[in-house]
């Protein structure tokens, strides 16, 4: 057997440190892969080879001193791939690091076994079951409602447990079993042989859908599904303080799953109505207050809207136009529960049409003022 140049094969110097050998293979192993376009098997199989050698340290060793023949030597065993011959005839290659080379190939991990929860199996090996999608609704709501929470009741047209069955997906009385397909693992695992020997997949069994049980007979209302589609009512409490474009998170109440499996979230994105006499600006709310010039000057009283309504705050003498009167207390909800505040802008009217008695009263005033 010709005397193989494992370091040439992997692009890397013989000083190469263990992790420079690790990188060299992930990146030719990429290239090669069987499995991707323009893929090379042999190639794949002859860098395989370099680095089971190379990243073993004996093996390196043994390779340093007497060349890749060392395989032949009494007590090296086994073939340079560290594979083993299996019943279907095949070869199983051994890959070494399993979880490196899952992270490698993403999905094709599962096909060759090199770990991970992919296609719905769980580190236990018995298929994990669906879970139900969640569900996004958009609610809109009143600001009062917003500020001081409300409890809300609106309907949903989703996939729904089955009333009848109550998820099982068996018609009432029917005898549960454990799957014979499968025989209660959830799993059916299929082994095909390839270029590179013989592989097993497992995939979720399509008899049992991955509960590992199925009932004697299908409900005649869900025909064992588990779920059906339906109208549902549903009701949640808004929190008060609550902001335009904020979302409510309602675990386990959005699409229920099929065959047993666990439902989805509901996400309720709030919408605040906006209203005509009022700003909110994070928790403070504005409004304004228009006034006459001579209560501008004297002080008085004058209306604006709030949260809670119409109410009449005061003026005190000498107030600018634009100037802003705080009432605290009065704004939106903050979250510890303690209200933020409420301002009102002042606006000075001028007015346009005016009376003989009342232009002489001002020309008089402007003689004094000025």
């Amino acid at each position: 057997m010709a005397n193989k140049d494992y370091y040439k094969i992997l692009g890397v110097d013989k000083n190469a440190s263990d992790d420079e050998i690790k990188k060299a293979f992930r990146k030719l192993a990429h290239q090669h892969h069987p499995d991707k376009q323009g893929g090379d098997a042999s190639k794949f199989k002859e860098i395989n080879e370099a680095n089971q050698i190379l990243s073993d340290k004996t093996k390196r060793a043994q390779y340093d001193q007497f060349g890749s023949e060392y395989a032949n030597q009494p007590g090296a065993g086994g073939s340079p791939y560290g594979g083993r011959g299996n019943s279907q005839g095949g070869f199983e290659f051994n890959f070494g690091n399993a979880e490196d080379l899952g992270d490698l190939f993403g999905g094709m991990g599962d096909m060759f076994g090199f770990g991970g929860q992919g296609g719905g199996r769980s580190r236990g090996g018995r298929s994990q079951q669906q879970r139900g999608e969640d569900v996004a609704v958009d609610l809109e709501l009143k600001l009062h409602d917003a500020v001081f929470g409300v409890e809300e009741t609106f309907k949903l047209n989703k996939l729904a447990t089955c009333d009848t069955c109550h998820g099982s997906g068996g018609a009432p009385g029917s005898k549960i079993d454990t799957c014979k397909t499968c025989g209660g693992h959830g799993q059916v695992i299929r082994v095909q042989n390839t270029i590179l020997g013989a592989i097993q997949t497992a995939a979720t069994c399509s008899d049992c859908h991955g509960s590992g049980k199925k009932p004697e007979k299908p409900c005649p209302e869900c025909h064992g599904a588990g779920a059906h589609k339906k109208i549902q009512e549903i009701t949640i409490k808004i929190p008060a303080g609550i902001h335009d474009g904020e979302s409510i998170r309602v675990t386990g109440r959005g699409a229920a799953a099929a065959h047993g499996g666990h439902p989805g979230d509901l996400y309720v994105r709030i919408r605040v109505a906006s209203e005509k006499n009022l700003r909110v600006q994070g928790d403070d709310i504005y409004s304004e207050a228009r006034i006459s010039f001579p209560t501008a000057a004297l002080g008085g009283e004058a209306k604006t809207h709030t949260v809670e309504g119409e109410i009449t705050i005061k003026i005190p003498e000498g107030v600018q136009s634009g100037e802003l009167i705080r009432l605290k207390g009065k704004g939106g909800m903050k979250r510890g529960g303690a209200r933020a505040d409420h301002f009102v802008r002042v606006t000075i009217e001028t007015p346009k049409k005016l009376t003989k008695a009342t232009k002489k009263l001002l020309e008089q005033l402007r003689g004094e003022l000025e």
